[in-house]
């Protein structure tokens, strides 16, 4: 009758046909993760609210609040399960949603799940409007740069012998340097041949001396079905946060990069990086990041 007994039961009864296997397979490492180490062992009828609170925190505390909320979400099923099997008489889980840090919905919404990545990556290559506007799409789930950022891109800061983009990140007046991915050159390249006359890498629509419009990209968001309260173009740079800083968390291998990397590349300067924050700091790290970055979405473009 422990959580972990319970939990594993009531996996196994969604298995088939409720829930696909990659849903099944990211559920169960979630618990494992994040749950199993702290209330596995304890009877299921046993664990207070407050227990179960203060083991979420430490899945928000590293940022991953949406996260969280899902894993309450789960949890709350699997005490529902118990009580339907008659192990447990309530849920602890039913009254905590209000309890943890809020998702923060509105401008910067985002899609975070990888097979919601999936299924916008799938969108963004069936996109339907013009050549620059889907490449910008695509090089924004990439880079992860501000998006005003992105759509000022000058060719002359590009180079793609050095694999590497720089610019001048408006909110810290600071070099920044981009580690470009194999699949971010083939986009550069691809669009260079439209484009590589102009200043900008995305010139807008009606003159070829501005940069693209700055509601271009969530014009494109829109057409493809997706709301303000679901994708932003900001929203790029929040999915890959939280996901690169679930690998970092998650992961059983030496990666060469950790959330420094991370912060670093989104161009924050905070915490524990602000005192030794320079344009090169971590690059070797920030470069086989954006490769294992790129990587994963064609992975999940795939799935």
């Amino acid at each position: 009758n422990t959580f972990e007994s319970v939990a594993l039961e009531w996996l196994k009864v969604r298995k088939k046909p409720v829930v696909i296997e990659s849903s099944y397979e990211r559920i169960k490492t979630r618990l494992e993760n994040d749950i199993f180490p702290y209330l596995g062992s304890q009877p299921v009828d046993k664990i207070k609210p407050t227990e179960l609170l203060e083991t979420l925190r430490h899945v928000t505390d590293r940022g991953a609040i949406e996260t969280a909320h899902r894993i309450l979400s789960s949890c709350d099923a699997i005490f529902r399960y118990a009580i339907a099997t008659g192990r447990a008489e309530s849920s602890p889980a039913r009254d905590l949603k209000d309890a943890l840090t809020a998702v923060t919905p509105g401008e910067f919404a985002a899609i975070t799940e990888p097979d919601d990545i999936g299924q916008l990556l799938r969108a963004i290559d069936a996109y339907k409007g013009t050549l620059t506007t889907r490449i910008a799409l695509k090089l924004s789930a990439l880079v992860f740069a501000r998006p005003g950022e992105l759509r000022r891109a000058k060719w002359a800061d590009i180079y793609l012998t050095d694999k590497q983009g720089r610019y001048l990140v408006t909110k810290t007046d600071r070099e920044q340097i981009v580690p470009l991915s194999h699949q971010a050159i083939a986009l550069l390249e691809q669009i260079q041949m439209v484009t590589g006359d102009y200043e900008y890498v995305f010139p807008g629509a009606r003159s070829n001396a501005r940069p693209m419009s700055e509601n271009a990209i969530t014009a494109a968001l829109r057409s493809m079905g997706y709301s303000g309260d679901q994708m932003t173009a900001h929203g790029f740079r929040t999915m890959a946060s939280t996901r690169l800083n679930e690998m970092a968390s998650h992961s059983q291998e030496n990666l060469s990069w950790d959330a420094d990397c991370i912060e670093v590349q989104l161009a924050h300067v905070t915490g524990r990086v602000r005192g030794v924050y320079n344009r090169g700091k971590y690059i070797k790290g920030r470069t086989d990041m954006m490769q294992t970055w790129a990587d994963y979405l064609d992975e999940l473009r795939a799935l």
